[in-house]
């Protein structure tokens, strides 16, 4: 892989329309298959890009092909088929786009092995993580989303085809704005966010469906909820809120980890708090999914732990027992309160 890639800080910027026309034309060119991948444990964010990419593609007469595991929660979104979990064998002439993830961290793309891939790498993202060192970057932190750049990319892509929107690309794409900015309540929803969100209602994007259909949970769901609520604890002075799941409360609640991604929304709720994490304890390792108010920075502390992510959410994949993953926390904690004179 060379490392000609653009990228950018901030949009609006002249820089960011001629990237994602770069990109477009890039898409629009390649004579083969483009594989589009995300990050593992895939969010809203990451499904509705790549579902959104890949029927743009296939409108314009492209062979496009998203590989990931989808999460049960989200398991409406995709049509029958449409999203495979594993590519087994790199096809000829692939192009590969890396969506809602830094294409070089290998350990946090899933549905194939980059090892075995040679060849050009689109990467669009939003994260400030990001190293940028794929063949064509667009990147921008200050996004709420990687849908909605691939919004962006779509526009060009149906223009150059002389194709239109329809409400089958227009949804995913919502679902992913909509998910990343916490149903629009988030600080990330800006004025453009808001704006973007209203042109995808007008070519058709169903938001009253997507929120019924992410709104509703088996009773599983509640039964796991009882053990993560039993298992909360407030520290640093009530300024942080933490929640842990392991093996065995999955057991007693007849769940799984898919499960779990949740409820550190939920746990964010908490009147005074400042931090929220869950602690996904799988016994050898520990998985932390932060969201912070906007005082403290969860990147910073995800950042330390060899994670990444944004300022108001962020996690990382901790090697250890909890115990220690724990006191690694807790020190970062103390450190990013110190930095914003908390303590």
């Amino acid at each position: 892989m060379t490392s000609s890639s653009l990228s950018l800080q901030n949009s609006p910027h002249p820089r960011y329309t001629e990237l994602t026309g770069a990109v477009a034309a890039r898409l629009s060119e390649h004579p083969g298959p483009v594989v589009i991948l995300a990050h593992v444990d895939p969010d809203g964010d990451a499904l509705g890009s790549c579902l959104g990419l890949q029927r743009a593609l296939r409108l314009c007469g492209k062979a496009a092909q998203t590989y990931l595991e989808v999460p049960d929660y989200l398991a409406f979104l995709p049509e029958s088929g449409e999203v495979l979990p594993q590519l087994e064998n790199w096809p000829a002439q692939a192009l590969l786009v890396v969506l809602d993830v830094d294409n070089t961290d290998l350990a946090r793309v899933a549905g194939a092995e980059l090892s075995g891939y040679s060849g050009p790498v689109i990467n669009v993202d939003h994260h400030g993580t990001n190293r940028r060192q794929a063949d064509l970057s667009l990147v921008d932190p200050s996004r709420a989303a990687t849908a909605g750049m691939v919004a962006d990319i779509v526009e060009r892509l149906l223009e150059t085809a002389g194709q239109s929107w329809t409400p089958d690309l227009a949804t995913p794409l919502l679902t992913g704005l909509n998910t990343d900015t916490g149903s629009f309540r988030f600080a990330n929803t800006t004025p453009a966010v808001l704006r973007q969100a209203a042109l995808l209602v007008e070519r058709g994007a169903r938001l009253a469906w997507i929120n019924d259909r992410l709104s509703q949970n088996p009773p599983r769901y509640f039964a796991l909820l009882r053990e993560v609520l039993g298992s909360m604890q407030f520290s640093h002075g009530g300024l942080v809120v933490t929640a842990r799941i392991d093996q065995s409360m999955l057991e007693r609640a007849g769940a799984s980890w898919e499960d779990a991604e949740s409820y550190v929304n939920t746990i964010r709720s908490a009147q005074g708090t400042e931090l929220a994490c869950l602690f996904k304890d799988y016994g050898s390792r520990v998985k932390l999914s932060l969201r912070s108010r906007g005082t403290l920075s969860a990147q910073n502390i995800a950042v330390a732990l060899g994670g990444g992510g944004h300022v108001p959410a962020a996690g990382a994949s901790v090697e250890g027992d909890y115990a220690a993953v724990r006191a690694a926390f807790d020190a970062q904690v103390r450190q990013e309160l110190e930095r914003v004179e908390l303590t």
